[in-house]
């Protein structure tokens, strides 16, 4: 009887600790990606002139709110 609730116990530490571990490992990246977002308003830039196009601010500032509204 002792083996079987030792069994158990182990089977559902493991589960807690995977299901613990994965929003843990999510809200770490969530936070991560907020304090430093994936593209900025440089990178932007830079894409621009490699396409051949000399961007605006005001074409940086647009391009820069959409990502903003589709990252939330």
């Amino acid at each position: 009887m002792a083996l079987w609730l030792g069994i158990l116990l182990i089977v559902v530490a493991l589960i807690g600790g995977t299901v613990l571990g994965f929003f843990i490992a999510r809200q770490y990246m969530m936070k991560y990606l907020k304090e430093n977002p994936p593209i900025n308003e440089q990178m932007i830039r830079v894409m621009m002139s490699q396409m051949g196009r000399k961007p605006s601010e005001k074409q940086v500032r647009q391009m820069m709110s959409q990502m903003n509204k589709l990252q939330k």
